[in-house]
């Protein structure tokens, strides 16, 4: 019986060890990630001595199977209780080292809301098993690293609110498992990449608030379960895909304050369901499409700032807009605006 208890207390203690202690080339990751960002104000980091960082590290999580680092939470925005009880939120400043890479078992990496600058890593590829990259409302610049392509896990990846330059990658199609798309508000230029039209679990794609340039390509209202694009306040030119309108998909589609021209197609029906869209500040002429009557639902649209001419659609969903949603076109008339 005494050997029996003797070998159950050092299984426990065994399988203890495994889930609350990092490997030591985990701890080695984590404490070259500590020394390269500075937390000022809640003393998070002084959580993290010793070699126990799968259970008494603030943000840090550990698969209890492996008991390898899985999950790295710093949020500086978070309504954790930590920064409650503090009557504050925290952040950090400083860099995130390459050695980051180096952390096999990752699949959470959020480090949203702190001014953390520098450049993503460029063996942010090496982290395989990562589904959630969270950099947004950073101050993070460069290129967007090659590698990040490789990551074919990966579901949600954030960055907007940074200063990131240059393109999108070429292939960004390859992300094939991503659903959330969100780069707004940086300075990526260049064109849509055309690899995009093969993600078929994209869900959300915000490229808003950049310097991208080229046309609308027809494919991107062909996209399966796509229900939210928004690329307003970019350099978009060229004429407006029929097929976006069309999409039965579309929830939500905001094209505003881009250099799109040439007429608004044609091209609503029975299956179209918008919840939001927004068309304002762009070159359009032409007449507002009849066909636009025809859609099961147009809840906040705006088509104001353009060179729209014509009589204003009766019925729904006119009936229940405003004149804001069609103000300063060159010779629209109708209600809500003037008699015709």
């Amino acid at each position: 019986m005494s050997v029996l208890l003797t070998t159950l207390t050092l299984l426990l203690t065994l399988i203890s060890a495994v889930t609350s202690s990092c490997t030591p080339s985990d701890l080695a990751a984590l404490q070259a990630f500590k020394s390269s960002l500075n937390e000022p104000y809640l003393g998070i980091f002084n959580t993290w001595s010793g070699t126990n960082c799968c259970s008494s590290w603030y943000g840090i999580s550990c698969d209890p199977t492996t008991g390898r680092v899985a999950d790295i939470n710093l949020r500086g925005e978070s309504e954790d209780p930590i920064f409650e009880k503090a009557g504050r939120t925290g952040y950090m400043t400083g860099g995130i080292p390459e050695c980051v890479a180096s952390l096999s078992y990752l699949r959470i990496l959020d480090l949203v809301g702190n001014q953390i600058s520098g450049k993503i890593p460029a063996n942010i590829g090496n982290l395989q098993r990562l589904t959630v990259l969270n950099l947004a409302d950073n101050e993070l610049d460069g290129e967007i690293p090659a590698s990040l392509t490789a990551l074919a896990n990966m579901k949600h990846l954030d960055l907007s609110s940074n200063k990131l330059t240059g393109q999108l990658p070429a292939d960004f199609g390859s992300l094939k498992m991503l659903s959330r798309a969100l780069l707004s508000k940086n300075q990526l230029t260049g064109a849509i990449p055309n690899s995009i039209s093969g993600m078929y679990r994209l869900a959300d794609l915000d490229l808003s608030i950049n310097k991208i340039s080229g046309s609308l390509p027809g494919w991107i209202g062909s996209m399966k379960v796509l229900s939210t694009l928004n690329l307003d306040s970019n350099m978009i030119s060229g004429p407006l895909p029929a097929s976006l309108l069309s999409s039965t998909g579309l929830g939500i589609l905001n094209l505003s304050r881009n250099a799109i021209e040439g007429n608004i197609p044609d091209a609503f029906g029975p299956k179209s369901y918008f919840m939001a869209l927004d068309l304002s500040y762009n070159k359009l002429k032409g007449p507002i499409p009849g066909s636009l009557s025809s859609a099961a639902y147009v809840g906040h649209l705006d088509l104001s700032h353009n060179h729209l001419c014509g009589t204003i659609p009766v019925g729904t969903p006119f009936d229940h807009l405003e004149a804001s949603s069609f103000s300063f076109n060159d010779c629209l008339c109708g209600n809500p605006l003037r008699t015709c």
